[in-house]
């Protein structure tokens, strides 16, 4: 039975409360008073100095999963990033397993443009070579998501998107809890989240597990995944306290590929692959030391570690090839796989010191982190001709390479606050970081083709200042902030072996800048509207060349840096109380209306491409500059309307999102190629409803539907994983749930 263990669980909470109220009298049942509190607004913001990080200046959104309504099971990130402007998002399938987003136009690939951290430690495969983040914890496990614009480089890492951190929930007040969360729903999903945690004496400890399945909204699309968390925690004193925690997660998946434009025209549901599939084994470890030496200083260390692997198996052909059986061998292709083996450990070190100049409180951020990571790389070995999730090869894999990234850092940011009012946050980065690559690239008439061996040292000061000016209860800020993006281990990799690598390849360098108006008003509006500016420089990809620059004698890609990219534009939040503007919240609720929205314009500002024409001896060369051409991947707009209504027991939001269309490749193209993995994707409108039912204090009921017009629409297509062509969005599903915690 697939996942029958959920409803056995919320039976068992009935009979555990049971036990909770043994003493009381058995011919009288008598319930605790109803005290909830209706829901709240979300995101808020970041006081100036949390856990050892300075964030005056600095835009930053914080999301109360507990005061929000979405679909938290199956990680709803079109939901729950509803709030954030300007955050882009990729959905290619609804198991919810990977989040894929970006901000401000950037390319929301597995959020690989985001330092993703779990706890304020590091999640994805590795952050200067590899940078995708292949996990993200459960949401019905997560307290909080921190998100910090590019201005975060100085103190987390130099990523163009900035930081992403999921906090997880922890128990602080009792000895004993127990939370569990069970929701069925559309195609088979059936879901089970269960923690248990609390305090004794100077101890403290949580632990959950999440299990889910689903038959999935498209054909060949079901999936299993199991995520398992402990946390324990011992407090030396009361300025004192050491914590270790492990994240282990497991799935597997089967991947639907990609379609044609015809072939989603005529039913997005269909799948052409029944033989492909993915996983990721992934172990994630921490252990986590803060002390207050005195009321000037406190000091953070973080003792990290990562263990896993990506595994993938399928024919990867074209949506317009056919995987069919081949009659001369009555079996079908072998199909390819691809893994990889990733192994990384760091130490990060944040400490914050108060001191005084003038009559003025002052706080100067400092820290060092050390990082080292390694992946081994096999791809392209000759599967089996079989359907199910086996990683086995016939013989050795074409390519086997290993690849190194070794960094070092240093960071200091000095919040200087001129009058009590007003404050200047000069900062500076001091980054070394080394890659290397060796091992084998190709086999030809069975002799082995060398990868060539690759060491690229580089070391890169980063500098940025903020400014904050506070009113009551409202702020302008900005900030601006250096960024960069070193070369990856994909770009020194080529896609085929006749290409050619620049040996002077560059890292892509930049800046953010942000200037915007927040805060609150009264009890009845909470905004944030800003401006931002980011430059990409260097970026990297491939150009057409010619043998001996000569025509006549062949052609091969050169992978360079080939230009650059301007995103500018407005984001905006508001979220307006109306029953508390017109101060009628006592007798119905709350009625609150929010918005997030953003205009991008997003644009190369220099990309040179090399094409050919005619046939030899009789080429003709031509070079086209892009200059004025749109970035891929990069909605004009992304907008988001909610309306919600709360009371002590119920809550309910009809959510409202509208995103532009956008191109898939750096030329533009309109017409969509017979492949489906290039041309122009659609804007589309979907709505969402998530309502929750809390009742007996400790007991809730969430129900909701996804995509309530069911609404044809998808937000990217692929070139390769996890299948090529494009990839539709879910249609309509819902889902209920039943919870308690005690």
């Amino acid at each position: 039975m697939k996942n029958s263990f959920s409803l056995i669980f919320f039976s068992f909470i009935v009979t555990l409360n049971a036990f909770c109220q043994q003493e009381q009298p058995t011919d009288t049942l008598k319930l605790d008073g109803v005290i909830l509190e209706p829901k709240k607004n979300s995101p808020e913001r970041m006081p100036e100095i949390k856990q050892n990080i300075l964030f005056s200046g600095k835009k930053n959104e914080v999301l109360h999963l507990s005061k929000i309504n979405g679909n938290f099971t199956t990680n709803n990130s079109r939901e729950i990033f509803s709030r954030i402007p300007g955050v882009t998002i990729w959905e290619n399938e609804g198991s919810g397993i990977q989040i894929n987003v970006g901000v401000r136009g950037l390319s929301p690939n597995r959020s690989w443009e985001l330092n993703t951290r779990q706890n304020g430690y590091d999640i994805s495969s590795d952050v200067f070579g590899y940078p995708e983040a292949y996990y993200n914890p459960p949401l019905e496990a997560v307290e909080t998501i921190e998100l910090v614009r590019g201005g975060s480089s100085l103190q987390f890492g130099p990523q163009f998107g900035g930081m992403l951190n999921y906090v997880l929930k922890r128990e602080t007040k009792k000895k004993f809890s127990f939370e569990t969360q069970n929701t069925v729903g559309s195609y088979g999903l059936m879901s089970s989240f269960n923690a248990i945690g609390g305090n004794f004496k100077k101890f403290s400890y949580y632990v959950y597990n999440h299990s889910r399945s689903a038959d999935g909204w498209r054909e060949n699309s079901e999936y299993t995944v199991r995520n398992t968390h402990a946390f324990v925690e011992y407090r030396f004193t009361e300025n004192t306290k050491l914590s270790a925690e492990y994240t282990n997660m497991d799935y597997q998946m089967q991947q639907a590929g990609g379609l044609t434009d015809e072939q989603f025209k005529d039913n997005p549901r269909q799948s052409l692959r029944e033989r492909n599939w993915f996983g990721t084994p992934w172990n994630v470890f921490s252990l986590n030391f803060d002390t207050k030496i005195n009321d000037n200083f406190t000091s953070n260390i973080k003792l990290f570690g990562l263990i896993g692997e990506r595994n993938s198996v399928g024919f990867t052909a074209t949506p317009n090839v056919e995987d069919v059986i081949n009659p001369a061998t009555n079996d079908y292709a072998n199909r390819r796989v691809d893994r990889d083996f990733y192994e990384n450990y760091g130490l990060e070190n944040r400490n914050i010191y108060k001191y005084k100049l003038g009559k003025t409180n002052n706080n100067l951020a400092f820290g060092v982190r050390l990082y080292k990571a390694n992946t081994q790389r096999v791809q392209d070995g000759r599967g089996t001709t079989g359907s199910n999730f086996d990683l086995s090869i016939d013989g050795r894999f074409a390519r086997d390479i290993n690849f190194t990234t070794e960094n070092v850092a240093v960071f200091a940011e000095n919040q200087v606050k001129i009058t009590e009012k007003f404050s200047v946050t000069p900062g500076v980065r001091y980054e070394y970081i080394k890659n290397t690559g060796e091992g084998r690239f190709g086999i030809s008439n069975g002799n082995d083709i060398a990868f060539p061996d690759k060491t690229i040292s580089r070391s890169q000061p980063l500098f940025g200042l903020g400014m904050e000016y506070k009113f009551t209860t409202t702020n302008i800020y900005a900030n601006i902030t250096q960024a960069y993006r070193p070369v990856l281990f994909s770009d020194l990799t080529p896609p085929a072996v006749t290409d050619v690598i620049d040996p002077n390849l560059k890292d892509a360098s930049g800046f953010n800048a942000d200037l915007g108006f927040r805060g609150t008003y009264k009890n009845y509006l909470n905004f944030d509207f800003s401006l931002f500016y980011l430059s990409y420089n260097n970026r990297i990809g491939g150009m057409r060349q010619f043998v001996n620059n000569d025509p006549t004698q062949g052609t091969f890609i050169y992978r360079t840096n080939l230009g650059e990219t301007v995103n500018k534009g407005i984001e905006g939040f508001f979220n307006l109380n109306f029953t508390k503007l017109f101060e009628i919240d006592k007798p119905y609720g709350n009625l609150d209306l929010f918005a997030s929205v953003s205009f991008i314009d997003s644009r190369y500002t220099d990309f040179r491409i090399f094409n050919t024409s005619g046939t030899a001896p009789n080429v003709t060369i031509t070079e086209t500059n892009l200059d004025g051409n749109r970035v891929e991947n990069a909605p004009r707009y992304i907008h988001n309307f909610g309306l919600s209504w709360s009371n002590n027991n119920f809550s309910s939001t009809l959510q409202y999102r509208m995103s532009g269309k956008i191109f898939t490749d750096a030329n533009n193209t309109k017409t969509p190629s017979a492949n489906g993995v290039t041309g122009l994707l659609g804007d589309y409108r979907v709505f969402d409803l998530s309502t929750e039912y809390r009742f007996l204090k400790n007991y809730n009921i969430r129900a909701g539907i996804n995509n309530l017009l069911n609404e044809d629409y998808a937000t990217r297509r692929a070139g390769g994983y996890p299948g090529p062509g494009i990839l539709p969005g879910e249609g309509r599903t819902f889902y209920i749930s039943v919870g308690a915690k005690l």
